[in-house]
Parts: structure tokens; C-alpha cells; sequence
């Protein structure tokens, strides 16, 4: 399971890294994108080294290449590794990361001369958030869900996979403010609720608009929270099989809990470019109980990360 949820990951990783990239101009990043999705599709004639080709003049050079761009520079490597997993494996993986890929693509040509990404609405948010990780709660579901996996299970799988992606994706864009406009040129906080704080989209990292930005942070962190109970709902019933394990996937959970507990706390830090972090040891102290633990406990630790760092608490992590 672990190799097949790599794989999957590295698909969707091409095209984020595409995609997030400041260097390549929006048209040309659909442009790419399209590509890409072509290359995946199991009924088009496009290669994957027709992409590789078309990309091979944006990569950065040889030893200045981040991680994520080694991964794009060895896309044809990451395509023959995952035609060689079992049909099962391809048939589950190849339509979420391509629906991922089409709405990246949308995305990019959306905003294409704004040369970054300006999201409107929460409508429109959720939308972006959807795309970048809600489908890939659906992959993840279609790995997990192979075989004999009885219909109301399932059912209850896919009701919350999708809301699972967005909790991620939602933390992650409310502690990034500042590196997404940045690095990126992106603005995910919604124009509708900077407006409402008296923000204007392109000032939003504005020093002297740091209070009311940070209050559209906050208030993003808290949309994040109306998505925790369907994300532990997902936990408490995936199935745990082929190596899948709850510690893969609460661990994360867990960690967004404790981000969201500093992003309601300090949310101008997501601004100002301190950023929101949780420390090493809250992680080593939710790592270490969290392995070998059961679904029952869940409830109790996030309600205890919710409130303090969870090695401040008293419990078996001591």
C-alpha cells in the first residue's frame, strides 16, 4: 500500500510542482498541464515523453534543483514505475490524479492575467481545495477500498474522503499566506473575506494590514475546523490491510489539529511570514503514542491537542 500511495503522490507531485511555479508563465503552465494529463490518459496517443520534452526547458539546472523538481526531472522514471503496478492499482490511481491535473489546469487558465492565482469566494476556494486535495482522498479510498469492502463501509468512505483533503489543503493555505504571495504570486484567502476585513487581495501580506488579515486567516482556520468530524470519521472506518496502517494517516490529522490550535492563536504569524508551526516535540510525542494506537483513541487526543501541545499533556507520549 505504501508503494502504491507513493506512486500516486509522485503523479500528483508533477503536476503541483508545475503548477506552483512562478517561473513559467500561466499559458505555458496550462499548456504543460494539459500535456501532462493527455500523457495519462490511458486512451490518448500522447507519451509521457512528449511532456518530458515540453518541460525539459523549464527544469532549473543540474544540482540547483529542489526536491520537487528532481521528481518532474524524473517524471519518465516515475511513468514506467507505475505502469508496471498491477491494473487494479492503475485503474484506481489514474482518474483522481487526472481529475487533480484538469482542475490545476482550469485553475492556471482561470487566472492566467493575474500571473497567480486570486480566489474569489469560499465557493471558489473549496472548488481549488477540492482539486488539490479532495481528490486525493478519493485515490487514496480507491486504493483502500479494493476487494471485499462492504457497501455502508464504503459508502461512509467516500462521504468523507473528499472533506478529509479539504481540512488538509485548508491548513496548509491558512498558516502559507505570506510564502504563497511570496514565492508564488497566489492569493487563497478569499477576495469576498478580505473585503469584508478591509483588505485589498494584493496587499494582503501589507504590513499595516496585518490585524484584519490575520482575522481572514483566522477565519479560514475555523472553516478548516467544521471539516475535522468527517476527516476522524474517515479514520475510524478505512480499512487497514495491505499495510495500510491509522497511524498513516491520524498522524497528519493530528498534526493539522495542533496547526490549527497555533493558527487560531497567533494568526498573524501566517501573515508577517513567522509562520505557524508546531514544535518537534509535539511531533515526536504524536508520533510516538500514535503508533500501535487504536481509532478509539483519536477522539481523546484531538480533543487534548486541541486545547495544549500534546507533550505538554499528560499521557502515555511521557
Amino acid at each position: 500500500m505504501a508503494s502504491h500511495i507513493c506512486i500516486g503522490y509522485l503523479l500528483c507531485r508533477i503536476a503541483d510542482t508545475v503548477e506552483d511555479s512562478s517561473s513559467i508563465a500561466p499559458d505555458e503552465q496550462a499548456h504543460l498541464l494539459r500535456l501532462y494529463d493527455r500523457a495519462l490518459d490511458p486512451d490518448d496517443d500522447t507519451t509521457v515523453d512528449e511532456f518530458v520534452s515540453a518541460v525539459q526547458p523549464h527544469l532549473p539546472p543540474e544540482g540547483e534543483q529542489s526536491d520537487d523538481w528532481m521528481v518532474v526531472a524524473n517524471t519518465a522514471r516515475v511513468f514506467r514505475t507505475f505502469e508496471a503496478l498491477p491494473e487494479d492499482v492503475r485503474e484506481a490511481v489514474t482518474p483522481p490524479v487526472r481529475e487533480l491535473v484538469s482542475g490545476m489546469a482550469m485553475f492556471v487558465e482561470r487566472y492566467s492575467q493575474t500571473g497567480g492565482l486570486r480566489i474569489q469566494s469560499r465557493e471558489e476556494l473549496e472548488e481549488y481545495c477540492y482539486y488539490a486535495a479532495g481528490t486525493v482522498g478519493n485515490l487514496i479510498t480507491n486504493l483502500v477500498t479494493r476487494g471485499n469492502v462492504d457497501s455502508e463501509r464504503r459508502s461512509r468512505l467516500y462521504d468523507t474522503a473528499e472533506e478529509f483533503g479539504l481540512l488538509l489543503q485548508l491548513v496548509n493555505i491558512a498558516k502559507d499566506v505570506h510564502d504563497d504571495y511570496t514565492a508564488e504570486n497566489n492569493v487563497y484567502l478569499p477576495a469576498d473575506w478580505l473585503d469584508d476585513a478591509g483588505v485589498p487581495q494584493e496587499e494582503v501580506v501589507a504590513p499595516e494590514h496585518n490585524d484584519r488579515a490575520a482575522s481572514v486567516v483566522k477565519r479560514t482556520a475555523d472553516h478548516a475546523k467544521s471539516f475535522l468530524d468527517d476527516a476522524q470519521t474517515y479514520l475510524e472506518t478505512v480499512p487497514l490491510r495491505e499495510g495500510n496502517t491509522l497511524a498513516a494517516w491520524a498522524i497528519p490529522f493530528l498534526l493539522a489539529v495542533g496547526t490549527l490550535r497555533e493558527l487560531v492563536a497567533n494568526p498573524e504569524h501566517a501573515v508577517t511570514g513567522e509562520g505557524i508551526k508546531i514544535s518537534r516535540q509535539e511531533v515526536f510525542a504524536v508520533v510516538s503514542e500514535m503508533n500501535g494506537a487504536s481509532a478509539e483513541s483519536l477522539a481523546e487526543m484531538r480533543e487534548i491537542i486541541s486545547r495544549q501541545p500534546f507533550h505538554r499533556a499528560t499521557t502515555n507520549a511521557d
